[in-house]
């Protein structure tokens, strides 16, 4: 069966590449998967056939005969370990590109997601301009451990992995706080996973939905 995900039907990113689908769309293409789309509006997330697959009312899900994921990490180590490309046949790298992922989400991404909540969701609160600045302090100290172990490195351990495909991903978010920027080694890092052709098929594909082209895989 051709695995069949879910995004948005009209993504609030407006086709920035920002939706979660991307990252699941650029490690199929890195792996030479062929995939559909399903597009899902906001009213259908929140129903009762979206939420007997993803039972938070998200995007993206991954459907594969029997099998039904949710969360981006997991379904990219699902596809990483079912095909090859996304991760090193050496058990030792393997484990540590899986690391890699975790770090990706667990570490690196959540001060950086608290930054859009603060920004666009509590930006009206009478205390959010004295917390913006303790978040970004957060994401810099992040941003600068991150660089001193990338170094002069093209990738965090070896070959590209999954590790590099989601911490790109997560860095991407960044570029209109222009944190990133501070930061050159990084800078260079994200330009090399968006010069992937994977990067450009995926990114293609999830513009073309906000553009309202064909999104098949």
């Amino acid at each position: 069966m051709t695995p069949i995900i879910t995004a948005f039907e009209r993504s609030p990113d407006g086709g920035k590449g920002l939706a979660r689908d991307t990252r699941v769309r650029w490690a199929l293409e890195e792996v030479g998967q062929p995939y559909e789309v399903r597009l899902v509006s906001f009213h259908a997330m929140k129903a009762p056939a979206h939420l007997s697959l993803q039972p938070f009312g998200q995007i993206p899900t991954y459907e594969e005969d029997d099998l039904v994921l949710f969360e981006t990490g997991a379904i990219i180590l699902h596809i990483a370990e079912r095909h090859a490309g996304l991760l090193p046949n050496d058990g030792n790298a393997r484990a540590r590109a899986i690391t890699w992922m975790f770090a990706a989400l667990n570490t690196v991404e959540p001060p950086i997601l608290e930054l859009s909540t603060a920004k666009f969701q509590e930006g009206d609160k009478p205390w959010a301009q004295e917390r913006l600045p303790l978040i970004m302090d957060r994401i810099r100290h992040r941003l600068d451990q991150l660089s001193a172990r990338l170094g002069d490195a093209d990738w965090l351990d070896g070959a590209f992995s999954a590790g590099d495909l989601l911490m790109v991903s997560v860095l991407l978010r960044l570029r209109p706080s222009g944190l990133l920027d501070a930061f050159p080694k990084l800078v260079a890092y994200v330009a090399r996973g968006e010069a992937r052709p994977a990067y450009q098929q995926a990114f293609a594909a999830q513009l073309a939905v906000f553009t309202g082209k064909s999104s098949a895989g």
